[in-house]
This record gives C-alpha cells, sequence and structure tokens, in this order.
C-alpha cells in the first residue's frame, strides 16, 4: 500500500518529500498498474473488472451464449486497450536502454581521457621537476666556478698548503712531546700518590705503636700505684703495734 507523500515547503517551494526507494517503489507501481494520475480508474483495474465480470458470466449455469461473447469482446478490447500503453512503455525501456549504453559508452570515453589527462598531468609534473633540478644544478655550477674564479692562482695555494703542513708537521711534534711529557707527569705524581700513601701508612702504623706503648706504660704505672699503696698501709699497722 502506498503512502501519501508529505508536503513540505522551504525555500524552494512546495515540493513532496519523497526518498530514493519511496520513488522507485512509487514508480515500478505505476507502471505496473498504468496509473499516471489520480484522476479516474486504473486500467488495470478495469481489465480485471472487466475479467471478473466476463469468468463470472462464462461460470453461470443459464444460456447466456450472447453475454458471453459481449464481456468477452469487452474483455478483448480493454486488454488492447491496456496493451498499447505497455508497448509504448517497452519502446521507452528500448530507448532509454539504448540511451544508457550511449550514457555508459560516453562515460566510459570521458574516463580514459580523465585518465589520459591525469597522466598527462603526472608527466609534465615529473618534467618540471627534473627541469628544476637540472636548472638548479646548473646555478650550483655556476656558482662553483664563480667561487673557482675567486681563488688565487694555484702555485699560491700549493705554498700555502705546504707551509700549512709544515706547521701541522709542527704542531703534531709538539703534541707528542706534550703526551710523552704528560704522561711522565702521569707516572710521577702515580708514584709520589703511592709513596705519599705508603708515608702515610708508616705514620698510622707508627702513632697506633706509639699509643700502645703508652697505654702500656700508663698501665704498669696504674699498677705500681697501686701495689705501692697496698704495702705502706701494712707499714702503718705494724709501727701502731
Amino acid at each position: 500500500m502506498l503512502t501519501k507523500g508529505r508536503k513540505v515547503t522551504g525555500d524552494m517551494g512546495a515540493h513532496y518529500a519523497f526518498g530514493p526507494l519511496e520513488d522507485d517503489v512509487i514508480i515500478k507501481h505505476r507502471l505496473l498498474t498504468r496509473t499516471t494520475t489520480t484522476r479516474g480508474e486504473p486500467p488495470l483495474k478495469k481489465l480485471q473488472k472487466k475479467f471478473i465480470s466476463f469468468a463470472l458470466e462464462v461460470e453461470k449455469d443459464s444460456n447466456n451464449y450472447g453475454d458471453c461473447e459481449r464481456l468477452y469482446k469487452a474483455f478483448l478490447q480493454e486488454m488492447a486497450t491496456f496493451e498499447v500503453p505497455l508497448l509504448k512503455s517497452i519502446a521507452v525501456v528500448d530507448a532509454n536502454r539504448r540511451e544508457k549504453e550511449s550514457f555508459n559508452e560516453l562515460q566510459e570515453n570521458i574516463q580514459r581521457q580523465i585518465l589520459q589527462t591525469q597522466t598527462d598531468i603526472e608527466d609534465l609534473k615529473r618534467q618540471l621537476e627534473e627541469a628544476k633540478i637540472e636548472r638548479q644544478h646548473k646555478e650550483e655550477c655556476e656558482t662553483i666556478r664563480k667561487l673557482i674564479a675567486l681563488q688565487p692562482p694555484r702555485s699560491e695555494t700549493q705554498k700555502t698548503i705546504s707551509d700549512l703542513e709544515k706547521e701541522i708537521a709542527s704542531l703534531e711534534a709538539e703534541n707528542v712531546a706534550g703526551v710523552r711529557t704528560l704522561d711522565l707527569r702521569k707516572k710521577q705524581f702515580s708514584l709520589l700518590l703511592h709513596v705519599v700513601d705508603e708515608l702515610q701508612n708508616t705514620i698510622e702504623d707508627e702513632q697506633k705503636s706509639l699509643a700502645d706503648e703508652l697505654r702500656t706504660a700508663v698501665e704498669e704505672t696504674k699498677n705500681g700505684f697501686e701495689d705501692g699503696g697496698s704495702g705502706g698501709g701494712a707499714s702503718e699497722a705494724m709501727a701502731v703495734d
């Protein structure tokens, strides 16, 4: 059952809003029923009524050959009337199919032309990039040529190189001598640190020995005082007696 389109108003004026799927359903329905307008009875419904009337008349048991023939001719006439638009629709469909094939062929030609144009554009871009690179190389070569022209003669350059090589050799000799001196200083410093370490260990050992001797002397003196104190008390006791 077809639904009635909702009327929509806007900037583009009044129109009936149907989606693409609804449009397809409406078009198919109108083609099948031959309904092109909302006025009058659809042709397919008329044909159906003629056929039903003829079938009902045939099924009657009474002697009604005249009515059957009349309804049969009316049904054939209605069928012929219904067939003419169908033939027209077939012709339109064939024309549309041929037009669609022509359109598809034209679209393929346009697509091929677009692809060829894109290929040509890519080739032109590549040629432009190559031309830019070649021009850049030429400009670099010209810059190098100008720099070379500004340089002094080869003899002066060679003399400068010889002087620099001599200076480098002298600096390398000084560097070698400095490295040797630095190595010697490192060895002397390591030896000095070793001597200082040994001396510190010796001093610590001597201090430890001295501390032990002092502790021993103090203990001996303390013990002597204790022994002397005890002897003096006994003598005093004997004197009193």
